[in-house]
């Protein structure tokens, strides 16, 4: 959406200036509406990593046509998906130095921020009701500090790509032992490869870029993704099967540089926040409808795939003995206050 501009009337009589400015300083004294400085506009570049249609592309879209207009030209939010910066790195890099405002991880939050690897243990988040207390709550809280004060990022909002399922040209995967044999493409963070590894296939770290043209090149049998992004990334145009394991959920965050953020005002930090908490709010609707066998035989089995439900507490089984024990000993402070907020 556009901002809208009211044009001003010519030839105001000194006293309805007065009276003009007398409303404007009622309404502000009363806290009915937040002050943003009418100078020229403080510019926000956002770099993220994938275009629309891409559930967090959409959302970030709007976040900036948002912002853009309830500042009323305070800030001027630029967003890019998927073409100032090629890598999830290179975002992050930017925003870490400030050549960036806004960016994120993506999928490879765990890569950057290794204190958000715990959450990728397989099974160890069990619901998107828990993800969402969690990251909302203390624990969000606890992560933002610790980013401000390590990395110098600020945190807007965390969000998610959902629970990954594995898609592959070769079968069905319904039980651990299907996954004998293939090579499955894996992000880099060492989580990742563990849980393929632990659950019986070979792990293959590579970045997403590279992720199509190996699958058509034979190089890797498949990977495991979000429904979401299956569709978004149309990973169904290399791969005949998808099945639904739940294995991983997928959390990232989207950040803003410390002294960027420190530099706006406090109505103009405000506005970010809640903004970033509604774009949240629809990346997780996005993400979270479209995870279960039914909408996914309905997204995908048209566009040539075949979805199948797997044995999850199979594959739990061998995930508690074979990729839990080293994370709960790594991160045994923050493993507590996760397994708390199962109940």
């Amino acid at each position: 959406m556009k901002s809208t501009k009211h044009p001003r009337t010519a030839g105001h009589t000194r006293r309805g200036v007065l009276a003009g400015a007398a409303g404007l300083a009622g309404i502000l004294a009363s806290g009915r509406a937040p002050v943003f400085a009418q100078t020229t506009a403080k510019k926000l570049v956002f770099a993220h990593i994938n275009p629309a249609p891409e559930s967090a592309a959409v959302a970030f879209t709007w976040m900036a046509e948002e912002v853009n207009k309830r500042s009323k030209g305070a800030l001027d939010m630029q967003f890019y998906g998927a073409t100032l910066l090629s890598k999830e790195l290179e975002i992050m890099n930017a925003v870490k130095a400030g050549n960036v405002a806004i960016g994120g991880p993506a999928g490879a939050a765990a890569t950057v921020f290794p204190e958000m690897g715990v959450f990728l243990v397989p099974y160890l988040v069990r619901s998107y009701d828990q993800a969402y207390r969690m990251f909302n709550g203390a624990i969000g809280d606890q992560l933002d500090a610790q980013f401000q004060q390590k990395y110098g990022l600020k945190v807007l909002c965390f969000f998610d790509y959902g629970f990954r399922h594995f898609w592959n040209s070769r079968r069905p995967i319904v039980e651990p032992k299907d996954l004998r044999g293939m090579k499955m493409r894996v992000q880099q963070a060492k989580v990742f490869a563990d849980t393929i590894n632990g659950l019986g296939a070979n792990a293959v770290p590579m970045a997403w870029g590279e992720v199509i043209p190996a699958a058509q090149q034979g190089v890797i049998d498949g990977a495991d993704l979000p429904i979401v992004n299956i569709l978004a990334l149309k990973a169904y145009e290399v791969s005949k099967y998808c099945s639904m394991t739940f294995h991983n959920y997928g959390p990232t965050v989207n950040v803003i540089n410390l002294g960027i953020w420190n530099s706006l005002s406090k109505d103009e930090q405000k506005l970010l926040l809640d903004v970033s908490r509604e774009a949240q709010a629809r990346i997780r609707h996005d993400t979270e409808s479209v995870d279960s066998l039914a909408k996914a035989k309905e997204l995908l089995e048209p566009k040539g795939m075949a979805v199948n439900a797997a044995d999850v507490d199979a594959f739990r089984k061998v995930a508690e003995e074979k990729v839990w024990p080293a994370y709960q000993k790594q991160y045994s402070e923050m493993w507590e206050q996760i397994v708390k907020t199962q109940a």
